[in-house]
């Protein structure tokens, strides 16, 4: 596999940054709350995941944080400024 080169990460932290503002909360039936789905709240939206399992909706959610938090980190090891 190819390293990942700098206009790649400045592009995944573009898409990151174009998506509805965060913290993004993963909302899991029967941990917190009861009577609706799991979903993830964002900024004050909610979005419903049908057939997506607990374990996916925690992921995608605490992708909203991690990704930009990663992609930062690789840079700087990189010596690159974000």
């Amino acid at each position: 596999m190819a390293e990942i080169t700098r206009e790649e990460l400045e592009s995944i932290l573009a898409r990151c940054a174009a998506t509805t503002p965060g913290p993004w909360e993963a909302s899991i039936e029967g941990v917190g709350h009861t009577g609706g789905s799991s979903c993830i709240v964002t900024g004050g939206e909610t979005f419903d995941f049908s057939g997506a399992t607990d374990l996916d909706i925690e992921f995608i959610a605490q992708a909203k944080q991690d990704i930009p938090r990663l992609v930062n980190e690789l840079m700087r090891l990189r010596g690159w400024k974000a």
